[in-house]
């Protein structure tokens, strides 16, 4: 099987008229998810088809009368359940990468960004499903008469963004498992909405303005809209435009700072400031069964998550903003770490209260000044 490599993948600039010897990539970084990471290879495998010659590592999909080229990497951040193994026989269209430490969602990304050949690039996390479609054709001559023919979410997103070369990145309409809708659109933040998002303010008013401006409360969710930024689950990008936006220090197009969380927040600002649209495209639909690797590291995540909010903030909005962010922040894990020991206290779920408290204790130990070890 490939090794990870940290060799540089050079590609031409816009104006040079690439040639790429694949039309799509997807990339998938995983850990220690292998159910959910098989549903979800299994979803592409349903939305495409084998070539010619069955070892290759490249499918096709799309219309069968104009088909389009497909590759899948797995990027395996150092997995101790089944991934590694299960993979090369399960799926051996895929081709795995095998990294000997967890690099992040970022560090795996641009890792398999680097090794990739697609002309388009799709990020996908392995806890999500692509799913097919039963769409309206009109038959014959009469208008009023339909059939439902077969299509699927990833041809309707690439054939999106491949229609017009104004679009750097498009995303789905994300479902939860139980196939609500998961807000996958977003505006950027503001200075205020770091204290309002995911906090104990925010919950406590969960109708304030900068919450409801940031989740774009007062835009619908069902016709296609440019967005300023995309939930990372599912994002597929032109490569041009990942190239153009792609930081001197890395393989790929995401800054290896933000270990995990924030980092598609980043990605997309540098796509905009760039001069490239984003787009929602609702007609595509990606099941999200969230976070199920970071469940297993409460703290880890919890420290990931605020620390990069923390340096999104120092990059775009200066160390003062960044700063007062971080002292709110560890005020509120200090707040919790009282109430969980006033729970146990009074015998209200030990256990629970206990493993809270340890995790509490680690956020505020960090400081959240940088990383923690990696999980």
């Amino acid at each position: 099987m490939p090794q990870n490599t940290t060799d540089h993948a050079t590609f031409p600039s816009p104006h040079q008229a690439p040639h790429f010897p694949i039309d799509l990539s997807i990339i998938i970084v995983s850990w220690n998810v292998w159910d959910l990471l098989r549903a979800c290879l299994h979803s592409i495998e349903q939305s495409s088809r084998a070539t010619n010659d069955a070892t290759a590592q490249v499918r096709s999909f799309g219309p069968p009368t104009a088909p389009c080229t497909l590759e899948v990497i797995v990027v395996d951040n150092a997995s101790q359940d089944a991934t590694p193994d299960l993979i090369p026989s399960q799926f051996p269209w895929v081709r795995l990468i095998r990294n000997t430490a967890n690099l992040g969602f970022t560090g795996g990304n641009n890792g398999g960004y680097a090794l990739s050949q697609g002309e388009f690039v799709f990020f996908l996390n392995p806890d999500t499903e692509i799913i097919k479609l039963k769409m309206p054709e009109v038959a014959g001559n009469k208008a009023t008469t339909t059939v439902l023919t077969e299509s699927d979410s990833l041809w309707q997103l690439f054939a999106a963004i491949r229609a017009d070369q104004t679009i750097g990145m498009v995303g789905p309409q994300l479902r939860y498992a139980d196939n609500t809708r998961q807000d996958s659109r977003r505006r950027f933040p503001t200075p205020l909405t770091g204290f309002m998002e995911s906090t104990w303010l925010g919950r406590m008013w969960p109708q304030n303005p900068w919450s409801r401006r940031l989740h774009l409360v007062d835009w619908p969710t069902t016709f296609r809209q440019d967005v300023d930024w995309l939930i990372g689950a599912a994002m597929l990008a032109r490569r041009t435009t990942l190239e153009a936006v792609r930081l001197a220090d890395y393989t790929g197009p995401f800054d290896e700072e933000f270990f995990m969380y924030s980092e598609e927040l980043d990605l997309c600002r540098r796509i905009k400031q760039a001069g490239w649209r984003i787009v929602y495209i609702p007609e595509a639909l990606v099941v999200h069964y969230e976070g199920r690797s970071s469940e297993q590291v409460v703290a880890a995540r919890h420290i990931y998550f605020n620390t990069s909010k923390i340096h999104y903030y120092e990059k775009y909005f200066g160390a003062r903003w960044a700063a007062l962010l971080r002292h709110y922040l560890l005020l509120e894990f200090r707040l919790q770490l009282f109430q969980e020991r006033v729970k146990r206290r009074l015998r209200h779920k030990p256990i629970l209260r206990t493993a809270r408290i340890e995790a509490y204790r680690q956020v505020i130990h960090s400081g959240l000044n940088g990383r923690t070890k990696n999980p």
